[in-house]
């Protein structure tokens, strides 16, 4: 079974996880608002924990999953780098995994969700815009990734037909111009990474992995030219 070490580093929450056939064995989260070094110090910090719990149990670390975004661009710039350099040296698997995606496994596991209900994360790019995609209970996409400009008519095509649950760090200002009798609001969920185990051993065993030395986050790749500019910003 499959020792995964999990990198989140999106926002100014930044967590390290340790994980091993389906169970958390370390977990350290951390809220600020580190920037460039000190940031990188306290993500390599998090990471030297991580490593000596995975030691002191004579694991061997099967794979290195990390956020792939959107998110801080000083972030997941530090994150991805850190993932890459522990894949390599340690010979391990790289697995992405979408901020956004991510961010809908805790309403999954803790809320009893209406059936046919929709899940919105959101990511605040300040003033009324965020990144943000819809996902059926399933985590099917049902629209991708991108870039709003939030107002009463963003949503309401899904609103119409579906009961819509918004959460992230975007999702709060949304809810005063979303005013919609089937737009819900679930506060307090960031992307963290315990709750990237799911979705890390799904893409494990499904041999889904980046090449280490070419991995670059696909949020940059596919949407850095329509993103609202305050997005990248750190």
């Amino acid at each position: 079974m499959a020792c995964i070490l999990h990198i989140e580093t999106s926002t100014d929450i930044c967590s390290v996880a340790v994980s091993k056939d389906g169970m958390i064995l370390f977990d350290h989260t951390e809220e600020g608002n580190a920037k460039g070094s000190q940031a990188s110090e306290k993500i390599g910090t998090m990471v030297d924990d991580a490593m000596k719990a995975i030691e002191e149990k004579s694991l061997k670390l099967d794979a290195v999953a990390v956020s792939s975004g959107p998110g801080s661009y000083t972030g997941l710039r530090i994150g991805v780098s850190m993932a890459k350099g522990i894949a390599y040296g340690r010979d391990a698997k790289l697995i992405a995994i979408p901020t956004l995606e991510l961010l809908c496994v805790k309403p999954l596991l803790e809320e009893s969700l209406e059936e046919g209900a929709l899940l919105c994360p959101m990511l605040d790019a300040r003033r009324m815009e965020v990144f943000a995609a819809i996902y059926d209970a399933s985590l099917k996409v049902v629209r991708a990734p991108q870039p709003d400009i939030v107002d009463g008519e963003t949503y309401k095509s899904f609103l119409n037909s579906h009961k819509v649950c918004f959460f992230g760090n975007g999702a709060e200002k949304c809810m005063e111009v979303i005013n919609h009798p089937n737009a819900l609001y679930i506060p307090n969920v960031q992307p963290l990474a315990k709750n990237m185990m799911p979705l890390a051993e799904k893409r494990f065993y499904n041999n889904q992995f980046e090449d280490v030395a070419y991995f670059t986050p696909d949020y940059l790749k596919a949407y850095q030219a329509k993103l609202p500019k305050n997005l990248l910003k750190s």
